[in-house]
């Protein structure tokens, strides 16, 4: 259950971080405005209190594993959003940072 638990928190902060971050890319780079920026950075507040609530109490591990969860997460984003399609390289990179995160994560300690 606690792997369970870090998978939903991990999948909540991406979407915190990402879209928190897509939102100020918008506010600013597309002229949509300081709501947009604002709205942005509220989320990324969020995704900071996020990261604060899973079960493993090492910050570095955490926000290590998580850079993996940010990449695959970022690659999905820009395909549900943005209409973005990755290439093969793209994919494949994605599967090592997932990969690196399950190891660095939750590798028996």
């Amino acid at each position: 259950m606690t792997v369970v638990r870090s998978l939903v928190l991990f999948a909540l902060a991406a979407l915190a971080e990402i879209g928190g971050a897509w939102l100020v890319w918008q506010g600013v780079r597309e002229h949509r405005g300081l709501l947009w920026v604002g709205a942005g950075a509220v989320a990324l507040g969020l995704y900071g209190f996020v990261a604060t609530l899973q079960p493993d109490a090492n910050f570095g591990r955490v926000l290590a594993a998580y850079g993996g969860v940010f990449v695959a997460g970022s690659l999905a984003w820009g395909v549900l959003v943005d209409g973005f399609r990755p290439d093969r390289w793209d994919c494949a990179g994605a599967v090592i940072c997932l990969a690196g995160m399950a190891v660095i994560m939750y590798a028996p300690r």
